[in-house]
This record gives C-alpha cells, structure tokens and sequence, in this order.
C-alpha cells in the first residue's frame, strides 16, 4: 500500500499518495488548478506552465509546475497569488498570438484569458508570430496516440519551426466517426466538430485540408 503523504493546499490539509503531483493531490480535494496542457486519460506533459503554483518548504518558496512536482510531507502550496496570478497572465499572453483567429481566441484559452485579465494582444506584433491558431500543447497529438490508439497527428519541426500535422492516410480512418473527441481536447478552439460546422467556421475536411 502506498504511503500517504500530507500537504496543505490553499489552508486545506490534503492526503495524498507517495509519487502524487501537486496537480494531483489537489483535483483529489476538488481544489482546481488550471492546465492547458493536461488531460484526466494521459500522462502528463508539463508542456504549458499555467498549472504553476507557489510550494513552499521551511520558509523557502519556490514557483513550481503543479503537474510535474511530487508532493511532499509538509508542504504548503498556493494555487492562487498575486504573483501565480501575474505568471499565468504572462504565459496567456505569450501564447496567445500562435491562437488567434479573427483577432480573438478560443475555447479554454479564452476563459482563461479572461480569468486572468490577459491582453491577448501584448505580444502579437513583437513576437511576429504567424497564428495557427496552436500553441502546441500536444493534447490532440498525445490523446491520439495514447487513447486512440493511432498516430494521426503529430508534431514535426524544430524551435518556431514546430507545429502540428495530421498523417492523411491514418486521420481518414481514424476520424471516420467523427472527430468530437478531439474538439473537446483542444484548449484554443481550432479544432471543430464535424457535428458543428460553425464551432470555428470550418469542417473536418477543411481542417485536414488546412494541414494545421
């Protein structure tokens, strides 16, 4: 049996399992945590840092990703604070420009962004960076894999290079039934359900034309 560590998340005392995450301990205690890059099915990927929290230890404080750090016997987390909540403001921000589509965002994003009082806006002409409404968060990418089964979209590129494709030849099959599953995956919105042509204003076919 494993051994049961306790922490305290946000004043509440909380049990978890020795090898636990942050993340973890505290959806077990319904404390929410905001994740982009996280989903219940898949193992986790510390790909988009809005799950950072404050821990802190014998006096020391650290920002850590909640998804990625292992509870400890003691510890005092913080999931809300000025600073957690200027982090997250940030990070919304920096991402926001690779989202955008008819000069806004979608989906979790969007909420989010409005949560945190993002400007999507900030960085979309200092970064120069050309949207594809993607911040490469790989959820699609991994649930395909690790819950379907097959590889029908994946990551190729480098650096700024980097972005996400569908692998014709699988995705047809695949997504045969319908593509629902990967819509509600999608945290900016840029994937739509083949039930609802106007979810972003295009078809399954229009996206895999799209290629991402």
């Amino acid at each position: 049996m494993a051994e049961m560590i306790t922490l305290v998340i946000d004043g509440k005392q909380v049990e978890a399992r020795q090898g636990a995450t942050i993340l973890q301990a505290a959806r077990a205690a319904s404390i929410d945590i905001p994740t982009l890059c996280v989903h219940q099915k898949m193992l986790l990927y510390g790909a988009c840092r809005i799950c950072s929290v404050e821990a802190e230890r014998n006096g020391q404080v650290r920002v850590v990703a909640s998804c990625g750090y292992p509870v400890e016997e003691g510890l005092i987390v913080r999931t809300r604070s000025p600073r957690i909540d200027r982090i997250r403001k940030l990070l919304l921000e920096l991402v926001a420009p690779q989202a955008m589509f008819q000069e806004n965002v979608g989906g979790e994003l969007r909420r989010l962004a409005d949560e945190y009082g993002a400007d999507i806006h900030r960085f979309e002409y200092r970064l120069n960076a050309k949207s594809n409404r993607c911040i490469l968060c790989g959820l699609c990418v991994r649930y395909c894999e690790e819950i379907v089964g097959a590889p029908a979209i994946g990551f190729v590129g480098r650096g700024i290079e980097r972005r996400v494709v569908f692998y014709p030849d699988i995705a047809r099959r695949v997504f045969a039934g319908g593509m629902e599953w990967a819509a509600e995956v999608c945290p900016t919105g840029k994937i739509g359900a083949e039930s609802d042509s106007s979810y972003f204003g295009f078809t399954v076919e229009d996206f895999l034309a799209d290629r991402l």
